[in-house]
C-alpha cells in the first residue's frame, strides 16, 4: 500500500504510459480528453446545429470509458489513497504565492483563494472561470487537441504539429504564471 501512496518514479509510470500508447497505435486509436467534449455534444444532439458535431459518437465509446476511468480513478485516489500530507512546494514558490494572497500554499490541492464558493461566485471568480474556460476551449479546438492529446499521442506518433503545440503550451504556461497570474491576483 505504501507504494501506491507515494509518487511513482519515472521508470514505472513512463513504461506504463508507453504500453498504453503502443496499444492505442496498434488499434488505430488516438488519446485525448478534449475529443470527449465533442462526443458528449454529439450525443446531446449538437449535430443538428453544427456540422462539427456530426460524427459517429458510438465509435468513440472507448474514449468515453477513459473519461469514466479518470473520474473513478480520481475519486478512488483522493478517497482511499491520499494520506492528507501537505504538498511539498519549493519555499520560494510558497513565498511568491504568499505575496499574492495565497495563505498556507500547498496545504490543499484546491486553494480556498481560488476554489472557495465565496470566491467562485464573486465577479472576479466568475470572470476567471468563464474567461479561462472559454480560452481553454477555444485553444483546444484551435490547436486541434488538448495537452494530453498532443503531448502524449501526438509526440508518440512523431507529429510535427504536436511538437509545436507542446512548445506553445509551455510558453503559454510560463507567460501565464510569470506575467498574467501576478496581475490577476494582485488586484
Amino acid at each position: 500500500m505504501e507504494f501506491l501512496l507515494k509518487p511513482w518514479p519515472w521508470y514505472v509510470s513512463g513504461p506504463l504510459i508507453s504500453l498504453v500508447m503502443i496499444s492505442l497505435i496498434y488499434f488505430g486509436k488516438t488519446f485525448g480528453m478534449s475529443s470527449n467534449l465533442r462526443t458528449f455534444c454529439s450525443i446531446g444532439g449538437a449535430g443538428k446545429y453544427a456540422t462539427f458535431f456530426k460524427l459517429d459518437w458510438k465509435a468513440q465509446r472507448w474514449n468515453l470509458a477513459v473519461v469514466l476511468g479518470a473520474v473513478i480513478g480520481g475519486f478512488l485516489a483522493v478517497t482511499f489513497l491520499s494520506d492528507g500530507s501537505v504538498i511539498d512546494l519549493n519555499p520560494k514558490t510558497v513565498s511568491d504565492l504568499d505575496k499574492l494572497g495565497f495563505k498556507d500554499a500547498g496545504a490543499s490541492l484546491l486553494p480556498p483563494e481560488l476554489f472557495d464558493w465565496s470566491v467562485v461566485w464573486s465577479l472576479k471568480g466568475l470572470l476567471i472561470l468563464i474567461g479561462g474556460g472559454f480560452l481553454v476551449g477555444f485553444g483546444t479546438r484551435y490547436a486541434g487537441g488538448c495537452t494530453s492529446g498532443h503531448a502524449i499521442t501526438g509526440l508518440s506518433n512523431l507529429q510535427w504539429p504536436s511538437f509545436i503545440a507542446v512548445i506553445g503550451f509551455f510558453i503559454g504556461g510560463l507567460l501565464m504564471i510569470h506575467l498574467l497570474f501576478p496581475l490577476i491576483f494582485s488586484l
